[in-house]
Parts: C-alpha cells; structure tokens; sequence
C-alpha cells in the first residue's frame, strides 16, 4: 500500500489560538483509520486542514504524493476527498433530493453520472428514497446524520473524512451507519472516522491515532491503543474520592415511594399538522430521582423537553412544577421557579471566557444589583461580587473545568461546552434539571466519568434529572428509572435492566450491534 494522505508538520491555527502543532499523520490507500483523541485535540480541525477548509500556518499536506497545501475546498473535493462535517450537516429547508443535487455540484452537467450516484446513495440509505420530496429540517436525526453521509458519497470519494458519526444517533441508527461504512470501504474507499466512542471507531478500524492537545500522541494498532490507559483516559472531568469502579459497584438506591413529586406530566399532547410528536405521555420525577428517556431519533424525546420547559405550547395535558400548574408559564417563568435546562447543542456566548460565562449565570443570584453601589465600590458590591467569585471557583472545581477557566468558548471542543453548559444550569440551583444528551460530543473517558459526576452533582445540590441518552451503559448507571418512547408514545416503563431487556425497546432502538449500544465502558 501507499500513502493517499501525508501530513508533515502541520500547524494549524484559528487566529491567535494554534490548534495543531507539527503533526504527522498519513493514511494508507484502502485503510479505516480511527482518529481519536480528548476533546479539543485537534482531531476535527485536522479533517477541516484535510479537505481544504483550512489553511495550515506550517507544514504540508500532501494527497496521492500531490502537494494540495493551501488549496481550496473545490480543487481538494475534485482531487477526490469527501468531508462528512459533525454535527448539523444539512440545510432544514431544503429537500432530500435538492441536498443530492447540491452536493453533485462538481460534476453538475453529467446528468448520467448524477442520477447513477443519486441511485446508489439511495440503495444504501432506502428511508432517504421513501422522504425524496421531504425539507431535511423534518427528518429525524439519524435521518438527518444519513443524508449528510449520502452527501459525502455522492462524489464518489477515493478518501472519505467522517467527523462523529454517532453524535446524537440511537444505536439502531449508528449499527446502520457501520454497516454502510462497511459496505463503501469495501468498494475501494479509504476512509478516516473521528468518532468520540472508542468502542465504536474500533470496531471499523484496524489502525488508530489518539491526539491530545494538538499533537499525535499515538499512532498503530487498535488493539495496542487499548493497552494505553495513560492515553485512554478521563482528562478534566474528575472521578472524585470515589473510583469510578467504586462507584460502578455501589449503585446508589433509588428514592423513597413517598418522596415529593417535583415536575409531573399528565396526557401531554404535542402535534405537528397530523403527525403526533409527544402522544399522551405520562410521567413523575419525584425528589432526588435521576429518570432516563431514551428512544429512537424522531421519538419526541426532545419535542418533550420544549412541552415541559415551555418553549412549546402543548396541545392537551397539563405540567405541574413542585406543585404549581405551570402549562401556561412563559420558559423563564418557570426557570425562576426552579426548572433548568440544557439543549442538544451548548446554546452559549463564543466570545466570553468559561469563568465569565458561569459568572454571568450565577447573576440572578447576586445579593446587590445597584449600579451606583458598583460603581463606587461600596462594600455591598463589593462583598457580592467577591461571594460570587468564589461560587464561580467551586463550580469550575467541581465540575473539572480548571484547564479552561480563561479560554474563549468559541475555542472548546463541543464536548467542552456541554460541561460548560452543565456548570451554567447548577448556577441557576434548579430544583429539576432536563439534560438533552449530556454525553454528545464528549470523549468516550469523559462519558464514563460523567455518570459518577452526574450522581454527585444530583447528591451535592439535591436536584432531580431527567436524562435524553442514546449511550445505554451511562444511562443504566445514572437512572432510577427509565422510560421509553417510540412514535411520541410510552412503550416502556421501569428499572434500567427491565426496559432495556424489553423486546419492543430491542427491536426498534438498541438493535444487535454491541459496539453501537456499549458506546462507552469496556469494551466486549
């Protein structure tokens, strides 16, 4: 074999932040290379150096032996690379069928080969062809995760960049998704995966590379990376006294059948013209409970959340918030009244630092507001400014966020801001807390640490959670108990072990593949 792609030390930086620093990297023709790493490694804006979208500061890039250093986006796709960008990928308004038209723009007056690549991408992703004439913006994730794969095939790729294939996806989806990488890399396509579950990028790939910090700290076979716990590790979300071994073998007891209820639902109803989002669903989290939520993409999980934190109007059923009828309140009436809320994408401001964005939540708690009294630096500003410092302090160290007190949002890895945007939600002491796939985007070590993190979170301020997770051993370890939604309906109610043993649960959400369901923990 040669190399398709060599990377020589390469420097990468987004204005004064460098990013990479002297990287070598090369893939063989014919290889699945699992690039892996912390968050915030580098390993997307590697992919991004790649395939054109930025230019390095230092070193080479060359493809096919070719220097393509510095070339833009079109020439790098028309040399043969192909960039399946994490995260959003898709235009909501735009149909199925204009996204495939679109991303044939290189070869735009070859109808012929257009409609050939069309068909094959569509054999591959049959849903796509059943919602051909669909805006993208209504199809679930999963469906949305494989058009923008399908986007990336239609070129037909000799080197394919695919930048966190699972992110967001239940693991029927991703088990779809592995067998599709598969299937194309058999036909001759080499293929680099970023993916932030260990479990999952190695179990396509025979060779991987982990980086940290910018800078390749491994580079071999799948199975010597798994004999590296020095690299494999949890870097800033911390275990605690307690092991997370310790912690796995003493699961906590769920609460007492007469704890308070604080946030009950009753026939929630949500409907988008003649299809029903949330369908009657019932449900009680009552004090110091943690309740999971899973289900297939498109299940109404999220569309429950907007219901419950009132950012959508329901359209039967009542929200009751520690006892209070709260169906009609406004989603800041109800934050006021103890009820917080993360979102699938870290919703915070990129151009403030981490300790500036907590301080910023924790102002409704200040115990002096005056201007004047700030201006003039009268004591109680000043005592309240100080007493609000330290509450910052202790919930960067609780939270493990010391390494990135003084960085700029906007240059943390998305796994980052999520642990970010947690800290934001406990600044608020919420009474209930809704966490809308807390583990997206973060390391496969960070998820395993953040069930201990969640648990200690819940025992330190006393909140209740209700958890959307599509990786299965994190929210088996956090939940009390867990609820399951197919079609916006309830399917299944009970402990972890009982509704993921369901067989209707089995069928249309775990599915078979091992890796896709266990995408943290050991791996079997």
């Amino acid at each position: 074999m040669s190399a398709l792609v060599e990377c020589k030390g390469l420097d990468v930086a987004y204005g004064p932040v460098q990013v990479l620093f002297g990287v070598d990297f090369e893939v063989e023709e014919g290889e699945i290379v699992a690039l892996l790493g912390t968050n915030g490694a580098g390993k997307s804006t590697l992919l991004k150096a790649v395939s054109g979208l930025l230019t390095p500061s230092a070193g080479k890039v060359f493809l096919d032996g070719a220097d393509i250093t510095g070339a833009d986006a079109e020439k790098v796709t028309r040399a043969g690379v192909s960039l399946m960008p994490g995260g959003k990928g898709i235009f909501p308004t735009v149909t199925v069928d204009e996204h495939l038209r679109l991303a044939a723009w290189t070869f735009r007056k070859d109808t012929a080969r257009i409609e050939a690549a069309r068909a094959e991408v569509l054999e591959l992703f049959p849903i796509l062809a059943e919602r051909h004439a669909q805006p993208a913006g209504f199809l679930s994730g999963g469906e949305q995760q494989m058009l923008a794969l399908a986007q990336a095939f239609m070129t037909n790729p000799r080197l394919l960049l695919v930048d966190e294939l699972s992110l967001g996806l239940a693991p029927t989806v991703v088990g779809h998704l592995i067998e599709v990488l598969r299937t194309v890399h058999d036909s001759g396509t080499t293929i680099v995966i970023v993916e932030q579950s260990v479990n999952v990028a190695l179990t396509l790939a025979q060779r991987a590379v982990f980086m940290e910090k910018g800078e390749v700290r491994f580079s071999g076979p799948t199975a010597d990376l798994l004999e590296r716990p020095d690299l494999l590790r949890s870097v800033f979300i911390r275990q605690g006294p307690k092991s997370a071994a310790t912690a796995a073998a003493k699961p906590p007891s769920p609460p007492p059948d007469d704890a308070p209820v604080l946030l009950s639902c009753r026939g929630i109803v949500k409907n988008f013209g003649g299809i029903h989002a949330v369908d009657e669903v019932d449900l009680d989290l009552r004090q110091g409970e943690i309740l999971g939520l899973i289900g297939q993409n498109g299940a109404g999980k999220t569309t429950l959340f907007d219901c419950i934190s009132g950012f959508l109007p329901i359209d039967a059923g009542r929200v009751e918030l520690r006892g209070r009828d709260v169906t009609e309140w406004a989603p800041h009436e109800r934050a006021r009244a103890g009820l917080g809320r993360s979102f699938q994408e870290a919703l915070l401001y990129p151009s403030l630092t981490t300790w500036e964005t907590i301080a910023i939540a924790f102002e409704r708690h200040l115990a002096s507001r005056e201007m004047v009294a700030a201006a003039l630096h009268l004591p109680a500003s000043y005592e309240s400014e100080t007493d609000l410092a330290s509450r910052v302090e202790g919930l960067i160290e609780l939270m493990g966020l010391g390494a990135f007190r003084d960085k700029l949002l906007g240059e943390l890895s998305s796994g980052s801001r999520r642990i970010v945007e947690l800290a934001c939600i406990l600044a608020q002491d919420p009474a209930v807390v809704l966490l809308d796939e807390p583990s997206a985007g973060v390391a496969q070590r960070e998820t395993e640490a953040l069930g201990p993190l969640l648990r200690r979170v819940q025992t330190y301020t006393g909140c209740s959670m209700l958890v959307i997770e599509h990786d299965m051993p994190l929210i088996a370890a956090v939940s009390d108990e867990v609820i399951a939604l197919e079609l916006g309906a309830v399917i299944a109610r009970g402990t972890p072990q009982e509704v993921l043993s369901h067989p209707r649960v089995v069928e249309s959400y775990l599915g078979t593949d091992a890796a896709a369901i266990a995408r943290s923990g050991p791996r079997a």
